[in-house]
């Protein structure tokens, strides 16, 4: 994770980012911690990485790299306001002694990446429509050595997959199908049968910018029908207050960058 300390909306590369509205910089470094204390009480370790001038993006630490089984594979960024943030991740990795793989295609971590280790072998999700390019799921499938499937976003509110999926457990997933084309949607349809379905309003709400451990699945405490979905599929919702992080286009997986030894 990365302190919003330096977070401002000073540039619109997303629907959600208004260059017009301020920020409440204090608000969002208030609101961020209790996201990071509400991971250490359930019992997660926390790595932070150190906010840069000039990089008012780098709280959305999940878009740093993508990383499975050890291998971390690096993020180019699309625009050119965040492109200085991928050198930033691939210092702390890099530090922490991971193996790091630098890419050649632009692709933006984990917003564009979900990994579902017990689904069918262990699958990677990867969007692509609006900021990572399709080539980089295929060099994504050479550097981790997991086959990865292309879902296509269509919808520019959803632009990164992380804001329209998510896996909560080893494996299942949760989502919203009107961010996809019909094809991606029948694709989900068969590998996810069982798959909590999520509708617009909590969509909208960033309901599924969330991060799940398998029982406890920590989300944006606007989205209250996906809340009760998850509850009566058996797991322990754990909302939380982002408000100030939602003017940059993210929330609560926005915010966190998991680490898969």
């Amino acid at each position: 994770m990365c302190s919003p300390e330096r977070f401002a909306v000073e540039y619109a590369i997303n629907p959600w980012m208004d260059v017009t509205t301020p920020v409440d910089t204090a608000l969002a470094v208030k609101q961020w911690d209790r996201l990071r204390e509400t991971l250490v009480n359930l019992g997660h370790t926390v790595h932070l990485l150190e906010p840069q001038a000039g990089l008012p993006d780098m709280v959305y630490a999940a878009n740093g790299a993508f990383v499975v089984d050890g291998i971390v594979y690096g993020a180019r960024f699309k625009h050119e306001q965040r492109a200085a943030e991928a050198a930033a991740h691939r210092a702390f990795y890099e530090e922490q002694g991971w193996r790091f793989i630098a890419p050649n295609e632009t692709n933006e971590g984990e917003g564009d990446f979900a990994y579902v280790p017990e689904a069918h072998g262990g699958l990677v999700l990867a969007g692509y429509g609006f900021r990572t390019d399709p080539a980089a799921h295929a060099e994504a499938q050479e550097a981790l050595g997991r086959p990865v499937i292309s879902l296509h976003l269509v919808d520019p509110r959803f632009y990164h997959l992380d804001v329209a999926l998510a896996a909560i457990d080893d494996t299942n997933i949760v989502y919203f199908p009107g961010a996809f084309s019909h094809a991606s949607q029948r694709v989900l349809a068969q590998l996810f049968p069982d798959a909590v379905v999520a509708d617009d309003t909590d969509a909208l709400a960033f309901g599924l910018n969330l991060v799940s451990d398998g029982a406890h699945v920590v989300l944006n405490s606007e989205a209250t029908r996906l809340a009760e979905k998850l509850k009566a599929a058996g797991y322990t919702p754990v909302p939380v207050e982002l408000a100030e992080l939602k003017k940059g286009g993210g929330s609560v997986k926005c915010c966190i960058a998991e680490l898969r030894h």
